[in-house]
């Protein structure tokens, strides 16, 4: 009888969590996913695969859950997507973003270190750790400079896991992942917030977009090949850490040009610059240096900026399209 693998994935109900589980999924894996108790008991993102999953109350802020579910499933690989994801928030909820992103990494390893240490460790990491980035573009040894809480949480999760790898021997790595969107990207991220405002406007619900600041620079690639790359991670021989990203940016100028081009809009008629949407500290610009990710994962994008935009902006379109 084959064996299946089993994974447990953090933030299953989220983008790169629902895009994980079903790659997952069509591998043949037996796949598990941790929900908090007080999450809505309808999760749209799995609906297509829901009856296929293993879905298991637990929270990053609680240990003992944690513990049991690694107890429980005993995963061959185990992914850490659940984070407060939105680095602007982070702002207005700093010890909760702490609480996540920092100490969340902490009691899911010392879980893995307990009860299953033979798991592969998936901890996901992002561009924002760079900030105010000392090179363009950054690599894996380029040094940390993050901007906001978000990122300073981050950076916490990104050394811990290191240090239980060096320490305790555990398959435990990082991803530094640039941005990554998708037509499941939450509302609250830039590149939503643009292409469900070109529909809204396309489809005369609304006139205007109000944003901060255009003059951002972003790595921008899709969702779905960038949890590819995180499972390559976890089938190499030896735990590294790696950038993904697409090495090409483009200002949030360019995103709101391309968005509102593809439903043949001029943008300078809807769009308002508003100062108070601004951060209080901003990362200017952001640009990966993927070369290691190809060279050692064989690992590359195949979705361009313009036809992930286009794509969204489509989804949208037919998302607030009258039925």
């Amino acid at each position: 009888m084959t064996v299946l693998r089993k994974a447990l994935i953090t933030g299953i109900t989220g983008q790169d969590g629902s895009l994980l589980a079903e790659l997952l999924l069509a591998k043949g894996y037996e796949v598990h996913g941790l929900v908090r108790r007080s999450s809505a008991a309808h999760y749209p993102r799995l609906e297509p695969i829901r009856h296929r999953l293993q879905l298991i109350p637990g929270d990053l802020v609680d240990a003992p859950s944690l513990d049991r579910a690694v107890e429980q499933v005993q995963p061959d690989e185990v992914y850490n997507l659940a984070a407060m994801s939105f680095g602007a928030a982070s702002w207005g909820q700093p010890a909760v973003t702490t609480e996540v992103n920092a100490l969340g990494v902490l009691r899911l390893l010392e879980a893995i270190r307990r009860y299953c240490p033979r798991a592969h460790f998936y901890q996901a990491s992002t561009s924002e750790m760079f900030g105010l980035a000392r090179e363009t573009p950054q690599r894996e040894s380029t040094p940390f400079h993050p901007r906001s809480p978000y990122g300073v949480a981050k950076v916490y999760g990104h050394y811990l896991t290191g240090v239980y790898r060096e320490s305790y021997g555990l398959f435990a790595c990082s991803g530094i992942m640039f941005n990554h969107e998708s037509e499941r990207r939450g509302p609250e991220f830039v590149t939503r917030k643009v292409t469900q405002a070109v529909a809204a406007i396309k489809l005369g619900q609304a006139s205007e977009l109000r944003l901060g600041n255009l003059t951002a620079r972003r790595d921008w690639g899709h969702a779905a090949d960038y949890v590819q790359a995180m499972w390559l991670m976890l089938q190499q021989d030896r735990p590294e850490d790696f950038v993904i990203g697409t090495g090409v940016s483009h200002s949030v100028e360019e995103l709101v040009a391309t968005a509102f081009g593809h439903a043949g809009l001029d943008w300078r008629r809807h769009v308002i610059i508003d100062p108070q949407l601004s951060r209080p500290a901003e990362v200017d610009a952001l640009q990966a240096d993927v070369s290691k990710a190809r060279r050692v994962l064989g690992w590359q994008p195949t979705v361009s900026f313009t036809e992930l935009v286009h794509r969204m902006v489509d989804a949208d379109i037919s998302n607030l399209r009258p039925r």
